[in-house]
């Protein structure tokens, strides 16, 4: 859920960035030298390494208004008081901070997002609440601080912006080479359309890059849930995860749109199938 949110975050801000370079071509003649390649190359980095940081730098205040996290301030009862003093508890063995932990109303689900390792945001789902026993829910708690152990956020920002760098670097070198007329003088207009078309088809291919990383980093995420609190209650939330329909762990109406089925949903998927997430929990817990 995280990984979506810094997705379309990570869209919007390009899309800002190219409005402000429009803005300051037009009224103010800043224009970058898309004919030099270094100076293209520069202005992809710009914008793909841009879009990215500053997504990641918002994720936490957006994920808290997106999907209307009510953070635990101060605990109003016995569960709230267990799931800080848990989230604490697993934050300090894993050498963190403790992070900022809220509820969220959804079904089961839960997400860690952040700028920081030691400045993160840890938040669980009503319905997971309500689903799980505490064993399960300290396991899936054990799985985020594990991402934000790891530094997942940062990683994933870091590869989104090099991701994000080539699909505009290469989109308008084609471009560059198919907008041009038969004497070899550019038509902007077709410059244009070919590159944004490009990068359509591009973002694909890096977003299946992106979601192939996403899945790898899942499967590491559980050996640190089964390293900080056992496999027990990693295995068994997921297990039981694994039996709730997926319509009814369907993402926000917002977020449907990344929806995908077929052999792209195993392309786009951020998460491996829970099947395959049981199995290694269990070949990492046997070799521990």
């Amino acid at each position: 859920m995280a990984l979506v949110m810094l997705i379309m975050m990570n869209l919007a801000v390009m899309a800002s960035l190219y409005l402000a370079l429009f803005v300051l071509g037009a009224f103010f003649g800043i224009h970058f030298d898309t004919q030099s390649m270094g100076s293209l190359f520069m202005m992809a980095a710009f914008f793909g390494f841009g879009g990215s940081f500053i997504s990641l730098l918002l994720s936490k205040t957006m994920a808290i208004r997106g999907m209307g996290v009510e953070l635990i301030e101060q605990p109003r009862n016995e569960f709230e008081k267990w799931l800080v003093d848990t989230v604490d508890r697993l934050a300090f063995d894993a050498g963190l901070k403790m992070p900022e932990v809220g509820i969220f109303d959804a079904p089961p689900n839960a997400f860690a997002t952040g700028w920081d390792r030691n400045n993160a945001l840890v938040a669980v789902s009503t319905g997971l609440i309500e689903t799980m026993e505490r064993e399960e829910i300290e396991g899936v708690l054990a799985h985020e601080i594990s991402h934000v152990k790891n530094g997942d956020m940062v990683t994933m920002t870091l590869m989104q912006g090099v991701l994000n760098t080539f699909v505009i670097f290469l989109s308008r070198i084609v471009a560059s080479m198919l907008g041009r007329d038969r004497d070899g003088r550019m038509n902007y207009g077709t410059y244009m359309m070919v590159s944004v078309a490009l990068e359509m088809v591009f973002s694909l291919f890096a977003t299946a890059i992106l979601m192939w990383f996403s899945r790898w980093r899942e499967y590491r995420a559980d050996e640190g849930a089964v390293d900080l609190s056992g496999a027990q209650g990693i295995y068994h939330a997921l297990a039981k995860l694994g039996k709730i329909p997926k319509e009814e762990l369907a993402l926000p109406d917002d977020y449907k749109a990344f929806g995908v089925v077929g052999f792209l949903e195993t392309l786009f998927a951020s998460h491996p199938p829970i099947e395959a997430r049981l199995k290694h929990i269990e070949a990492y817990a046997h070799e521990r």
